[in-house]
């Protein structure tokens, strides 16, 4: 089974353009993003070496990083 990658412009591909441009002029976008990058990268590291799905760490990561995007999002939307 492939993994399928949540960077936030595969996630929100409309938003592309919106997404680098508060990158860039937004610092406290920029923070979140990197937030949700790093907990990305982390999930994923995780996946790849078969950890359980089930297992709490790994369940309390997904979570943070949806609220992390959940925020990201209404950022966006702004």
């Amino acid at each position: 089974m492939g993994l399928e990658h949540h960077d936030l412009a595969h996630e929100f591909p409309e938003y592309k353009e919106r997404i680098h441009e508060l990158k860039i002029k937004d610092a406290h976008f920029r923070k979140l993003f990197d937030e949700y990058d790093q907990a990305t990268t982390r999930i994923e590291a995780l996946e790849k070496q078969g950890s359980p799905v089930a297992d709490e760490s790994m369940e309390d990561l997904k979570k943070e990083r949806l609220r992390l995007k959940d925020e990201l999002y209404a950022l966006l939307k702004a």
